[in-house]
């Protein structure tokens, strides 16, 4: 089951300085390793709320591999690079079992709230 890393990501001025360069021309060396690939980047068409900045949304074979990655020597001697050049909210969220749906999620969540 795949696993998604979700970065809200906020750059100062709405551009890389020197060392956020530096950290996005090495992290994609450190990605390939774990299967980790970009699904998406970029500024989103906000239809409500509010959303300052950008996103970045990635996909990882499982969580064992987005883990990894995310602990991995490589990652840990850039991430300073990044950290100290942008605002990043990170989640990870594994992908829906086969034949989810939303209702019955929701009838499940009833039946929880019903038997207390």
């Amino acid at each position: 089951m795949s696993t998604y890393l979700i970065n809200h990501l906020r750059i100062p001025a709405d551009m890389p300085n020197a060392e956020g360069l530096d950290y996005l021309e090495q992290v994609e060396a450190t990605v390939q390793p774990y299967g980790g690939k970009w699904l998406a980047q970029g500024q989103g068409d906000v239809i409500e709320g509010a959303w300052p900045g950008s996103v970045v949304l990635m996909e990882f074979p499982d969580r064992a591999a987005a883990t990894a990655w995310y602990d991995s020597a490589a990652y840990r001697a850039i991430r300073p690079l990044r950290i100290r050049n942008a605002i990043s909210d990170i989640i990870l969220i594994d992908q829906i079992p086969e034949g989810f749906t939303i209702k019955r999620f929701a009838a499940g969540l009833r039946d929880a709230i019903r038997k207390g």
